[in-house]
């Protein structure tokens, strides 16, 4: 199922395309060979167990792990970043300097979209706090908003939300919606949350033992909502697959 749905997603133009790659860390192999393509403003969420491989796959496809073989090419003149499960954000610096932070290395970026990011993010009179200030959804913002201010085409996405609160949680996960929206950037999200994977994303990829076991489109439309019956029986068949 993986391999045909792999084949789909190439006949459209990819952002994003691994060959064969694989990775050990001594004698344990986390991830076996793999092949995959995300077509360009796709939205694809990565879930499984923990220990599976999700997160050595997301490090290996941003170049942050060497392969043990194959290769990761990004499409000609495409930008790419990640966002981690921490915020990471430089505590000496306000919620404005951190967002603006990649505008020191790259004088092409324009501090002027700042407000524009504040006001998306739900952080516009916090621009001038700092990180021990802020609650974990605030922080979490900030660092989204660092990632969107540098303007990627790709974003890569660590469980960002996994250790906040159920209502922040689900704030986030609506401005990430919106912003998706608005910006069709191409997202690759690793969760272990099977009901935030069907909110957010159009492809699901199921992990187990190191390889990619099953490759599910999720073809609801949004918004969507988890009581609905659509929603519950698609669940079902992806706990199950897990």
């Amino acid at each position: 199922m993986a391999e045909k749905m792999t084949k789909e997603a190439k006949s459209v133009e990819a952002a994003l395309t691994a060959e064969n790659i694989s990775k050990s860390y001594g004698e344990k192999q986390a991830l076996l060979p793999t092949s995959l393509s995300f077509a360009q403003h796709s939205f694809t969420c990565i879930v499984g167990r923990s220990g599976c491989g999700k997160t050595t796959l997301l490090r290996v496809l941003g170049g942050l792990e060497q392969t043990d073989s194959g290769c990761v090419q990004l499409a000609d003149g495409l930008r790419l970043a990640p966002v981690f499960q921490e915020a990471r954000l430089m505590p000496w610096l306000t919620v404005a300097e951190n967002i603006t932070l990649a505008a020191r290395a790259d004088k092409a970026l324009e501090p002027k979209v700042l407000p524009q990011l504040l006001q998306q993010l739900g952080l516009e009179g916090c621009e001038n706090l700092y990180p021990h200030e802020l609650s974990g959804g605030m922080a979490q913002r900030t660092a989204l908003g660092r990632t969107l201010f540098y303007n990627p085409d790709v974003i890569l996405m660590d469980e960002p939300f996994s250790a906040l609160d159920y209502f922040t949680r689900q704030g986030l996960q609506q401005t990430l919606l919106d912003l998706y929206k608005k910006q069709r950037k191409t997202i690759i999200f690793v969760t272990h949350d099977v009901e935030e994977a069907l909110l957010l994303a159009d492809r699901i990829l199921i992990m187990d033992s190191g390889t990619v076991k099953n490759d599910v489109p999720v073809l609801l439309p949004k918004p969507r909502q988890a009581a609905d019956s659509d929603f519950q029986l698609l669940r079902q068949k992806i706990l199950q697959a897990l």
